[in-house]
């Protein structure tokens, strides 16, 4: 039997990253009619219990619909690589709504691995699951750190403003 060019991780990863931007394009459905792949070939796709994983053009189909870069990530980070974005202007009025997004995933993923660790054995079940928060989580990462990027690049701001200027309307 051959080696598999990739590893176990990586296609683990890339099954959360397909089932992460299938998600955000509205679900199996909706993915295959972007895809133009049936819902069964979208649902083995992201199971982790299929040997099926997404083909590129339907990786980039779903990725220019929900405009988040789920899988190629995933592709770069296996090749020790990141992407970059440019960087987005935000004030600190967008970084306090981030940091709120980034807290609660924070918490979620938390309380994921508390209660899987409860028994003092994490199941594969439960390994998934601290996954799928551990995506939410990272993608509130990004955003945080895109929020922040823009600062440094455009200058301070304040969370102030945003504030006084909803007091001042009568």
């Amino acid at each position: 039997m051959a080696e598999r060019p990739v590893s176990e991780h990586f296609l683990l990863r890339l099954k959360a990253a397909t089932r992460d931007a299938i998600a955000a394009c509205g679900g199996v459905e909706r993915s295959g009619e972007i895809t133009g792949l049936s819902k069964s070939q979208i649902s083995r796709c992201q199971s982790v219990g299929q040997p099926d994983v997404i083909d590129l053009p339907a990786a980039m189909a779903l990725e220019r619909d929900c405009g988040v870069p789920f899988i190629t990530t995933v592709m770069a980070e296996a090749h020790g690589r990141r992407l970059s974005d440019e960087v987005a202007i935000a004030g600190a009025a967008s970084v306090l709504d981030r940091y709120g997004t980034l807290m609660r995933h924070a918490a979620d993923t938390a309380a994921q691995i508390a209660l899987a660790l409860a028994d003092h054995t994490i199941t594969p079940a439960e390994a998934e699951q601290i996954d799928r928060t551990l995506a939410q989580q990272e993608a509130a990462i990004r955003e945080m750190r895109t929020a922040c990027a823009g600062i440094r690049a455009n200058g301070a701001t304040s969370a102030a403003a945003p504030v006084a200027s909803l007091r001042a309307v009568p």
